[in-house]
């Protein structure tokens, strides 16, 4: 009887919880890579390389928080925090900042050095998935 209690109880739980969408990490179709490393998003993402051109979304947007999490390990506070210290020291400038996945993917589409992250499901030929965290 405990059991059922518990897994009954479990199973409310679990439903009240947003389902999280599945984040993908994109570049342009013509961009040489084929698939990039977490540490090498997060390297682009926390301004600690230049070789791509980072697009981010809002800071509200869950897609935004689910990628600093399974990316780079932060939360979204966490990266702006680390990209405020940068842009005041003059070694970078914040990544740009689009409205939604359709934003980045047309960003993406019309720059073969830009890098984003989006939902799995706005996925299209636009893009190139390189890495699915």
């Amino acid at each position: 009887m405990k059991k059922i209690i518990i897994a009954a109880c479990l199973s409310t739980v679990f439903a009240a919880l947003p389902a999280l969408a599945e984040v993908v990490v994109v570049v342009n179709p013509k961009a040489a890579e084929s698939a990039l490393t977490k540490d090498q998003v997060a390297q682009f993402f926390l301004g600690k390389s230049t070789s791509m051109t980072p697009i981010d979304q809002p800071d509200n947007a869950p897609v935004r928080a689910e990628f600093y999490k399974k990316v780079a390990d932060k939360d979204a506070a966490q990266a702006k925090a680390l990209w405020s210290k940068l842009v005041f020291t003059g070694k970078a400038t914040m990544p740009k900042e689009v409205a939604d996945s359709a934003g980045v993917k047309a960003a993406v589409a019309a720059n073969p050095k830009a890098i984003g992250y989006i939902d799995k499901s706005a996925v299209d030929a636009s893009v190139k998935v390189v890495l699915t965290p």
